[in-house]
């Protein structure tokens, strides 16, 4: 296997444990591994921050992998963060310039996109928030029945009590130039997604002109099907070299 970096960078409502599937077989290839925390404050703040801690810590090639909000973040840490060869999404936006996540889901079907988000979402005010934002939490209902789904009922509850919010601005923050123009990309399609739904996802991968695989899983596919992210990284790593 190559010498590289599998950078793992977490979604909204989740941190670095949520690659605890993942992780440990990238090891055992001969592969780093670094989980970074996402700060979950918007793309203009959270890629930099990504930006700054692979560049300063990674000195081999880097494949940058995200979920969900992640795959934001990554799209846009790329420039800067070292020897990046790859991009990899899992259940992931995969933005392009200008957008946004509530332009991405609005009208995708997506369990979020709803009305009234209170239905969905739990929202709390937090020190030192701008006029008018809030942190958004997945209510338990969500959790069990549109983000794991497929998960056993423990580790749904584990979600539910730790989840790490994001903000309702983040989610309005537009990003730039995406990586995905340059770099080459692969992507895991949660086939049961209710976050992102599946056809969205395939929109936003065939668009970036990525390597598309599918996993019959939920919005945390690499949880409930981890070895379908596993190849995918272990791919872009062979195909990069």
């Amino acid at each position: 296997m190559p010498e590289a970096t599998i950078v793992l960078v977490h979604g909204a409502w989740a941190d670095g444990s949520s690659w605890s599937l993942v992780a440990p077989e990238l090891r055992r290839r001969g592969l780093a591994v670094l989980t970074p925390p996402n700060l979950l404050r918007g793309v203009t703040t959270d890629a930099p921050y990504v930006t700054s801690l692979v560049s300063q810590r990674v000195t081999v090639p880097v494949v940058l992998v995200g979920h969900s909000y992640g795959g934001f973040v990554i799209t846009h840490a790329a420039a800067g963060a070292g020897d990046v060869r790859a991009l990899v999404y899992v259940d992931a936006f995969i933005p392009d310039e200008g957008e946004t996540v509530f332009q991405i889901l609005g009208g995708s079907g997506s369990a979020l996109d709803v009305p009234d988000p209170t239905t969905v979402l739990d929202l709390a005010g937090y020190p030192g928030a701008p006029e008018g934002d809030v942190e958004a939490f997945l209510k338990p209902a969500t959790v069990h029945g549109s983000f794991a789904q497929d998960l056993p009922e423990a580790d749904r509850e584990l979600i539910v009590e730790s989840q790490r919010p994001i903000t309702l601005s983040a989610n309005l923050t537009p990003g730039g130039e995406p990586g995905w123009r340059s770099l080459p990309s692969w992507a895991v399609v949660g086939t049961e997604d209710k976050v992102i739904p599946p056809d969205t996802q395939r929109k936003m991968a065939e668009r970036a002109g990525a390597t598309i695989t599918e996993a019959p899983g939920s919005h945390v596919s690499m949880v409930s099907h981890p070895q379908v992210t596993i190849d995918a990284i272990l791919a872009a790593v062979e195909a990069t070299a």
